[in-house]
């Protein structure tokens, strides 16, 4: 495969399973060398981490919550200080909680919206400063085509995505 990301540093979140596992994975076979972020996949983040490392770039996953403005914070702090730089962030944390809008709760909403929305303010405040420092950098803010056209049961998800 060929190395069009040899030399950049990426910064995953939410890579432990699903979309963000592919990216990173992906990335790491591209020659990145690759920091991501999981929540309460320990194992599943213990593992790609293994995984990743196959691939020779340098490889750190971080058990951290996009959704809070600080440990976005210590994240993007930790990722500069271990890898030397950040070229590139991938928001990509994401839940859902499904339900009827008329029987959701508001800590329903209010999770997802929290998780979904809020975690991508938090990193990319935080990624800005040492991009803007180098005066280079990338964000990739994932979102799904329920954020157009939403499904039952999804008022949450698809407000989340449509950002």
């Amino acid at each position: 495969m060929n190395q069009t990301l040899a030399g950049k540093v990426a910064l995953i979140t939410g890579a432990s399973k699903g979309i963000g596992r592919a990216i990173a994975t992906l990335f790491a076979q591209q020659g990145a060398q690759v920091a991501f972020t999981y929540l309460s996949s320990v194992e599943k983040g213990q593992a790609l981490e293994t995984e990743l490392a196959t691939h020779g770039g340098k490889v750190k996953g971080y058990r951290s919550d996009a959704s809070d403005y600080a440990q976005a914070e210590q994240l993007v702090d930790d990722v500069v200080k271990e890898f030397g730089k950040l070229d590139i962030l991938v928001n990509n944390a994401g839940i859902t909680q499904d339900g009827l809008l008329m029987r959701m709760s508001e800590e329903q909403w209010d999770n997802v919206l929290t998780v979904n929305l809020k975690s991508v303010f938090n990193l990319t405040k935080a990624a800005t400063k040492p991009m803007m420092r180098a005066k280079v950098g990338s964000i990739i803010n994932m979102t799904s085509v329920v954020g157009l056209k939403g499904n039952a049961g999804q008022a949450n998800y698809a407000a989340s995505k449509a950002g």
